[in-house]
Formats: structure tokens, sequence, C-alpha cells
């Protein structure tokens, strides 16, 4: 029956209140015919086989707009390599081919179909009479994480996708639903699997629930099954002069990784020595590499396609480093890679790059040293961003004239010489580095001065002294029980008549006393 225009105004405010409140609208790739219809509106459904054929009301969300957004932008990344709108939008829906669209509405109304938390027909994408799948946000506790990965699940059987399982060596299925590998941010899981608990989901080429080697390519299946075209790759995937320019200025980069075949390549010409700083971040609204599908990697290749520098952290899905570079031309390769529990297959994606070129600091060597017993005790550390091809230690009495002597691997940072028998030693160490660059430390300069006594001794009593002098040893109450000379250098007094026990040394040179404390075992 035809409805009157009769309406009261408490009604008409109502519905003018709401309007305010309306779902975002939000669309990842307008202007495709392929549409996935995320519905938080709540809707009436009517025509189809739910419910035993009844029609039925489903409730909107009770999800934010923050809420709504995340879930959004998480089932548009899933769904990033294929050529498909993820919209919220009824409108954008309503304009696709009817055979080329499905809605999944989001609603906590669930109690016509217990025991799952979402549901659709496998292949309703094709069938033209708007049959909806569910997805039910009650069931998921209303998290945005839960509701994410069960809106792409059902949208998966939609386009035609079973489940995905898990078996063991034995061909024995462990389980129904897989749930993935590992913990953390690189964990992983099938999204036609259990993709709750894991941070990294995607696309799977496995076994179904139908047997072991029954497996089931996601992406193909998608692509094929339902005429959807994977999207136009955005950057060359040669080493070229075809590859997106980059001079030395700071950048930002948008791009996707679509294949498992794809690479983006990019071309930087640097006209000065340089210090590059690079920063790319898988693609995610919320948290940094949270519910990210792409395990990005960067590879540096120089002017002759040499590979220089490969970055692909073992925890992370991003990457972040700085490397120096001479001027010259390199290309930048960001590629999607697996991780050790995920393949390479499902690491696909956006991201961003930023990157920053800055003028290096100089090289520097510091050279520290202290001499003890006789040994002049040399250590020494090297910061720069160029190689350190090699390292001479050098040795000078008056601190202008040096002389070579030693010849150190790089990886030796300590060394022990004898301190001779001259009373002023000077160090320095002479870095050598790729760039064609000599590199001098700090001179470092160690005498023979006072005493040096080894305070705790067991048979003998150990002085090192730079000249000659008178001693005596006594004990705590002050009685001699030990005297007589020693000369310039290293000296060694057989003590181990002696009851174990504290005693004080006095050391005597020119009048001049020095007493020191020390403890015999």
């Amino acid at each position: 029956m035809k409805k009157t225009f009769s309406i009261s105004i408490t009604f008409l405010f109502f519905f003018i209140a709401n309007v305010s409140f309306a779902t975002p609208k939000f669309n990842s790739l307008s202007g495709a015919d392929a549409v996935i219809f995320l519905d938080f509106d709540g809707h009436f459904v009517e025509g189809t086989l739910w419910n035993n054929g009844q029609d039925f009301n489903c409730k909107a969300a009770n999800l934010t707009d923050d809420q709504i957004s995340k879930i959004f932008q998480s089932v548009a990344e899933d769904f990033r390599p294929f050529k498909i709108n993820i919209t919220t939008d009824s409108i954008s829906f309503l304009n696709a081919p009817i055979n080329r669209r499905i809605r999944i509405i989001v609603t906590p109304t669930s109690q016509w179909k217990n025991g799952v938390n979402g549901i659709s027909f496998i292949g309703s994408f094709l069938w033209g009479d708007d049959t909806p799948g569910f997805v039910f946000s009650d069931k998921l506790s209303n998290n945005t994480k839960y509701i994410a990965e069960c809106c792409s699940h059902e949208s998966g059987h939609a386009l035609g996708l079973a489940h995905q399982s898990n078996y063991n060596n034995s061909c024995e299925m462990t389980e129904t639903y897989h749930s993935g590998y590992g913990n953390g941010e690189t964990s992983w899981a099938p999204i036609m699997g259990n993709s709750y608990q894991k941070n990294m989901t995607g696309w799977n080429n496995g076994a179904t629930p139908y047997g072991c080697n029954n497996t089931q390519d996601n992406l193909a299946l998608i692509a094929g099954v339902n005429n959807i075209a994977f999207r136009e790759d955005d950057y060359s995937d040669e080493l070229d002069n075809n590859s997106v320019g980059i001079s030395s200025d700071d950048f930002n980069i948008k791009g996707m990784i679509n294949t498992t075949r794809d690479k983006d390549v990019f071309k930087l010409d640097i006209n000065r020595e340089t210090v590059l700083q690079i920063k790319g971040v898988p693609y995610w609204e919320g948290n940094e590499n949270n519910n990210a599908d792409l395990d990005m990697s960067i590879l540096l290749y120089n002017e002759a396609h040499a590979l220089v520098k490969t970055i692909d952290p073992l925890e992370s899905m991003s990457v972040a480093f700085e490397t120096y570079l001479k001027a010259g031309t390199y290309y930048m390769v960001v590629d999607g890679v697996g991780n050790r529990f995920a393949g390479e297959y499902g690491s696909l994606g956006s991201y961003s790059i930023t990157g920053t070129f800055k003028t290096p600091n100089a090289p520097k060597v510091v050279l520290s040293g202290k001499t003890q017993f006789g040994k002049d005790m040399l250590e020494w550390k090297t910061t720069s961003y160029d190689e350190t091809i090699s390292e001479q230690l050098e040795f000078s009495t008056d601190g202008i004239v040096f002389t070579d002597i030693n010849v150190l691997a790089t990886i030796v940072k300590s060394t022990s010489l004898s301190s001779g028998v001259y009373q002023n030693r000077y160090y320095r160490v002479k870095s050598t580095l790729s760039s064609d660059k000599t590199v001098y430390s700090n001179i470092l300069l160690l005498s023979n001065t006072g005493f040096e006594v080894a305070t705790l001794v067991q048979s003998q009593l150990v002085v090192h002294a730079n000249q000659m002098y008178t001693y005596i040893l006594s004990d705590m109450n002050g009685r001699i029980v030990s005297k007589g000379n020693g000369s310039m250098g290293l000296n060694r007094t057989n003590i181990s008549s002696l009851s174990s026990g504290a005693y004080i040394i006095t050391l005597i040179v020119e009048g001049q006393k020095t007493s020191r404390r020390i403890l015999k075992q």
C-alpha cells in the first residue's frame, strides 16, 4: 500500500538529527565496476535464501566513525592489488552492475544465525540478485581488528574462495581454519583461515578443507573467476633510465606492490657524497605496521647494477636505515618479501617511503690508553660512514716524527705494547677509508711517572717504577717485615713466607715517600 506523506514533527526531528551521524563515505577505487559495500547503517533483508527465506531487519552497527574508518582502511588494503572498489557509500554500490557487487552487512543482529562470526555464500558476488553477506559485530565484541578480518574473509567467500586449512606432514588436517604462525609484528595468518590473532594477514596459495593437495590460489581465483584485473604497475621494474628519478633532495614516495613479481625501482642521482636516511612503512592508518599486508625490503644497487645494500629486518615489516654513498647513480628497489612466518606470495600492498640526504660528518678516530705494569694498553674507535680499509698504529718519541709500528685489521681496535725505555711515548692511529681518505686520530702521550704497585698479591710483591727506589714493607702494627732496593722498570720480590693479611709498602726516592696498602692472599 502506498504510504501517505503524513509525518509527525517528532519523527522529522529524529530523522534530521540522525543525518549528521551517517556513516562516513569512503571509496578505495572510485570508478571500478567491481564493488564491495561495507554496510554499517543497518539494512532490511528481503527475498534471499537467508533466514529460511524470511525477511528480517538488521540493526546498524554500534561503531564510531573512527572504528568504521579503520575497518574500511584494513579491508581496502587487503583488496589493494585488485581493480575493485571497497566502499562505505551505498550510492557507489547501487551504481555498480548488479552482477559485479556484494553488500557485506556489519550488524549486531545475529540471533538468526548461531555459531558463526559472519557468513556469506561462496560465489555470490556474481549472482546478480544482491544476496548480501554478514559480519556480526556483537559476536566480534565490536573489535575493529576482528571485524575488518571478518569483512575480508566473507568478501573472499563471495568472490569464490573456500577456507584455508592446515595439515601436518602426514597430510592430516590439524586446523579447518588455518590460524597461522608466530607472534608480534611479523606474525601471519591467511585471510581465509582464522586471522583474528595475527598482525600480518593476506591472501594465500594453500590447502583447503577438501584435502592437503587441494590447494587454492587466492589471487588467481579472485581475479580469474570474477574477471577482476590487477591494478596497473605504478613504477618500473627495471634498473634503467625508465625508473623514476630522485635527486639529492628530501623525498616522499607512495607506491604499491600489487603482484608477487612486482618490484618498484627508483633511480637516485647523487651529486655529492652523502648519508642517505630512509624510512619505509607499509600502509596503515592506525599504529605503524598494524594490520599491514606488505613486508617490505629495500635493495640498493650502484650504476653497474651491483648490489650495494640489502635492508630486510627480521622482526619488522617496515625498513629504516642510513648509509654512506659517494656521488653517482644508484637504484633503490622496493619489494614485498616473506619472513620466517610467511611466504612472499601474499606480501602485497601499499607503502610510503621518506628519504633525507645529509652531509656526512667528518670521519673521526679517537685513541685512548694507559700504562700498566710495563705495558702500554691502547684502544681506539673509528666513526665513519665510509668503510675502513686499514688502520696503522704509529709511534713517536717527540710527538712530531712518527714511524709505523703495526698494521692492524680493521676489526682490531686495541693492542698492548711494551712501554720500553722511553720516558715519554706518543701514539696515533692512521685510518685509510674506502673513499681514499686518510684520517689520523688524536695524539696520545703516555709517560713513566710515579709507581705502580699490585695491591692484591699472593707470593710476589710487584712494583713498576720510573726510577730507582728504596722500599720498606710493614705489617699493620708498624713492624717491618721486609725492606730493600728496586730498579727502574718491573720489580718482583718474593714474599711467600709472609702470613696472609694487610701490609703497607713505603717507596722512597730522594727522600720523598709514597705509601700503598696491599693485601696478601
